[in-house]
């Protein structure tokens, strides 16, 4: 599908158009991380405290792991299967639609169902619908956004994103004595967050008169293969997202114990530390992720943010590592997370820009997602190794910045995208 089809015949989106999409980016991505994280950062680990709490950390990670294997396949088979979809709806809206009703009934079943197995299946389930929505949405930047307005609506993604992290902490901490009505909440604003979306941007057209895809086994199975054929660009920005994720993820994943074990706070100063960087990233991360990528797609260039933003990120790793103090770590999180929040405002329009072929965009950019996975995965782990190897947390700083110099040179070495 043409980027003039997909916009109505239009090379551009009209302002009606601009609006209604932007609304839906970021009320979608609003919606989804607001109910996540509700349950996620909050209620779930409060519910395991009360039905094991001798184990509780040992399921959580368990837990952690499996949602974060079910959320890698699930975004790659969607991805690939909502190409193929031929519907008088479109290619994208029916897995939408249906996602988010899955991932709401599953999050809302978390605050009654007995035990850890239970809890654990539909916590499962709930990531499958959560990519039902995700994997199909971020492909239409590819079916329906002119590449002169993906900027724009990537940094309403993530701008709704950080958000919605902040906002869901937030009230999932009000029922943290009665969690019920927080579950509630939850399942009700994820479920309804695919309608909404759906209700706001133009209808999408009907994917009935596309070419017909093989539905034979041997087809389907190939058509999983990854690019190959004119995927240079494609595979330098996988790498270098998921560098840039690693380092990211190494610390801020690590941030308590950091404050506690490296610097020397005690608990209750460390909590005011944390509240403190948690404000600071949200304020900077908005910002930036609201700024960078409208500028990005004025200058016509997707590099610049990318390099600028991995020198902030350089540069918020090395404060606390050479001012070994809780300000470091403040410091750290303005200026590392203004640096995030600016490469989190192009990472989507930059992927999309790099598609070797768009008639696959959502199984690619499966593909390329699965950096986030291996980025939230992987950067602990390397921490914690460091850490088991030298005792110390000395040595996550610089590796971190290592890191994210390699991703930004990878990125660097991309043709395709200016």
């Amino acid at each position: 599908m043409s980027q003039t089809q997909s916009v109505g015949g239009q090379q551009s989106l009209s302002k009606s158009q601009t609006i209604r999409f932007g609304a839906a980016f970021f009320i979608f991505s609003l919606c989804w991380m607001l109910a996540l994280q509700v349950v996620a950062a909050v209620l779930l680990p409060q519910r395991l405290t009360e039905i094991a709490p001798d184990s509780k950390e040992a399921i959580f990670a368990v837990l952690n792991s499996a949602t974060a294997l079910a959320s890698l396949v699930s975004n790659l088979l969607v991805g690939n299967l909502s190409d193929r979809t031929r519907s008088i709806f479109g290619r994208r809206t029916p897995w939408i639609a249906a996602g988010g009703i899955i991932a709401g009934i599953s999050l809302f079943l978390i605050g009654i169902l007995p035990n850890g197995l239970t809890i654990g299946i539909s916590y499962c389930f709930s990531m499958v619908g959560l990519n039902m929505m995700i994997a199909p949405l971020i492909a239409s930047l590819s079916d329906r956004i002119p590449e002169s307005m993906r900027g724009t609506m990537s940094a309403f993604m993530s701008g709704g994103t950080l958000l919605g992290s902040a906002l869901g902490q937030i009230i999932g901490a009000q029922f943290i004595s009665f969690e019920l009505p927080g579950f509630i909440i939850s399942g009700v604003v994820m479920g309804i967050s695919g309608v909404i979306t759906i209700i706001l941007w133009p209808k999408e057209k009907s994917s009935k008169d596309l070419p017909a895809v093989k539905a034979d086994f041997k087809g389907i199975i190939m058509s999983y293969r990854p690019p190959i054929k004119g995927a240079r660009d494609f595979w330098l920005a996988f790498v270098g997202r998921s560098l840039l994720l690693f380092s990211y993820y190494m610390i801020l994943n690590y941030q308590l114990y950091i404050l506690q074990d490296y610097i020397g706070q005690s608990t209750k100063d460390s909590a005011v530390t944390i509240s403190t960087m948690s404000v600071v990233l949200m304020v900077v991360s908005l910002i930036s992720s609201l700024s960078a990528g409208p500028i990005s797609d004025k200058i016509g260039r997707r590099k610049i943010p990318v390099v600028i933003a991995s020198l902030l990120l350089a540069i918020g790793y090395a404060l606390p590592w050479l001012l070994h103090s809780p300000m470091g770590m403040i410091l750290f999180a303005a200026v590392g997370g203004f640096g995030y929040g600016m490469y989190g405002s192009v990472d989507q329009a930059l992927n999309v820009d790099v598609l070797p072929n768009a008639e696959e965009a959502g199984k690619d950019l499966g593909i390329l997602n699965i950096a986030t996975t291996l980025g939230q995965m992987v950067g602990p782990i390397v921490t914690s190794v460091l850490v088991a190897m030298t005792g110390s947390y000395g040595l996550v700083f610089p590796t971190a910045i290592v890191m994210v110099i390699l991703a930004c040179i990878f990125i660097m070495l991309i043709k395709k995208v200016k």
